[in-house]
């Protein structure tokens, strides 16, 4: 009964289109604040079977559809910011959110179009859909400055298969998610029961590589606070709110200066740095008083350059056997370089620009820091940092992960997007960063999610949404470095590799043959 319906389906274009649409917005439940892991199990098999026998233009057109779902459902946080902060009428919004949903959707499209037509040529290819996938979600990651969101592996962040990070990182998950997706089909197609094998060493994969890592736990923890100043958004870049903001992570912090390390979020100090010289001279006296690390998101100013830079800088104690009052120009500081598009740099920006309030939001011109920058030092712990969208871009992270570091932390303001799945998505994806590169990890943000996990992605402690309050934990420090810290990639791309071993083989063998008279 039910094979005879998804044929029928499968055979009818534009209802089959609708399925796969359907199919693609329901992966919004596999991710968080959602989490049903066990979605990507039942929907990717579908979209297999779904796609697995039509012609590669069918094929572009079912992925776009199943794109659109995926990315639309999964995205629509942004409408919220564009609603609220855009400036521009209604349909307007959702035509711009449209525009988006479907340029992410044409890496499907183009990814199950080659498939098809590969297969078409010789059934040897059919697992090369992985690989295809891979090429085609590095691309995502890359083109216009990349928008790497949504990978199909952060479904699995919180499950077994997530163990798998520390080796092939969340890219190396989903490859994997394909060859079991593969495997079920043709294993039901073919009534080949052994191919449930396949799950069978994914899932114990996903359960033994944690444990294979050369990872070691300290007996010594640190103490962190992380500081929440659930600063409205409305009000944040007002001139006159910037005292009573940084009054705000004032009050929230000085109870509670005896931790190691103290964080506040990006940009919580909105005065631009050179100008604020008396103000951060007295947050770092009364850190460096009372023996704290304290790490703050502000806007730097280079007026040699004319250039903005969104920052992070480490007042307080940095090294405990120096003791130097605050300098603006100091080294201990990051520059973020994977800026927001449209929130950080507006492309074609004197074209755009006069448009709408969306395309001139404040503190939209920053400039770039450089891909690789030394570590921040506070209280003699070394911190890789990622400001807000960066934490997304896995190889940037790894590439500022030394056999030294510490820990990982990401500052954040997600107030943009209200009470919507988006900042859920945004900690999730910071959870896999812990995962892959075996370090916990310190997220701090304006208005939640901020909290504290382990070096395996596990949340220790956290703070309520849209609360001004603070978090605090005893963080273990950990040592050694995963395969994927080592690696990177190069376990992923292997392992979406295999996926060719029919075809090699099948060449191989038609090569061993004599020529026929």
């Amino acid at each position: 009964m039910i094979a005879s319906v998804l044929t029928r389906i499968k055979q009818i274009a534009w209802f089959r289109q609708i399925i796969l649409l359907v199919l693609g917005g329901l992966l919004c439940f596999a991710y968080a604040p959602y989490s049903v892991a066990i979605l990507p199990f039942w929907i990717l098999p579908l979209v297999v079977y779904l796609i697995g026998s039509l012609t590669p233009r069918q094929a572009f057109n079912s992925g776009f559809a199943f794109g659109f779902g995926w990315f639309g459902a999964g995205l629509s946080w942004i409408y919220v910011s564009i609603d609220q902060y855009g400036g521009m009428p209604d349909a307007v919004n959702v035509i711009v959110l449209a525009l988006l949903v479907a340029y992410l959707a044409l890496y499907p499209a183009a990814t199950f179009a080659l498939w098809r037509k590969l297969c078409l040529r010789s059934g040897y290819w059919l697992f090369s859909l992985p690989l295809l996938w891979l090429v085609a979600e590095t691309l995502r990651g890359w083109l216009f400055t990349g928008f790497p969101w949504l990978g199909l592996g952060y479904t699995q962040t919180d499950a077994l298969l997530g163990g798998l990070a520390p080796a092939v990182g969340q890219p190396g998950i989903t490859v994997a998610l394909w060859f079991i997706a593969l495997a079920i089909v043709t294993g039901i197609q073919q009534a080949r029961p052994q191919n449930a094998l396949l799950v069978v060493v994914f899932i114990v994969l996903g359960w033994l590589t944690p444990m294979l890592q050369p990872l070691k736990r300290s007996p010594e923890t640190t103490s962190v606070l992380l500081v929440q100043g659930n600063i409205q958004q409305s009000l944040k870049w007002q001139a006159d709110q910037q005292w009573p903001n940084i009054l705000r992570y004032l009050d929230l912090t000085r109870p509670q200066y005896q931790h190691d390390i103290v964080i506040w979020p990006e940009s919580a100090i909105t005065a631009l740095e050179p100008y604020a010289d008396d103000i951060l001279y007295n947050i770092d006296q009364a850190a460096s008083i009372n023996g704290a690390g304290l790490i703050t998101g502000i806007i730097d100013y280079d007026a040699n350059n004319d250039a903005f830079y969104n920052s992070v800088i480490v007042l307080g104690q940095e090294q405990q056997q120096l003791d130097s009052d605050y300098q603006y120009g100091h080294d201990n500081r990051y520059r973020k370089h994977q800026l927001l598009p449209i929130g950080e740099f507006v492309p074609f920006e004197d074209v755009l620009r006069p448009l709408a309030p969306l395309f001139n939001l404040p503190m939209s011109s920053f400039a770039r820091g450089s891909e690789q920058q030394p570590n921040l030092v506070a209280n003699d712990h070394k911190l890789n940092t990622a400001i807000c969208y960066e934490i997304a871009f896995s190889n940037q992270v790894r590439l500022n992960t030394q056999a030294d570091t510490d820990y990982l932390l990401t500052v954040s303001n997600d107030t943009w997007f209200g009470d919507s799945h988006g900042p859920w998505q945004h900690m999730q994806i910071a959870q896999m960063r812990a995962k892959e590169l075996g370090r916990p990890l310190l997220r701090a943000t304006n208005n939640g999610v901020s909290a504290i996990t382990d070096e395996h992605g596990h949340i220790i402690a956290d703070a309520p949404q849209f609360t001004a309050t603070t978090v605090s934990a005893e963080v273990p420090q950990v040592s050694g470095q995963t395969w994927f810290a080592r690696f990177g990639h190069s376990f992923t791309w292997l392992l979406a590799a295999l996926g060719l071993l029919p075809w090699l083989k099948a060449a191989s063998n038609r090569r061993g043959q004599p020529p026929q008279k």
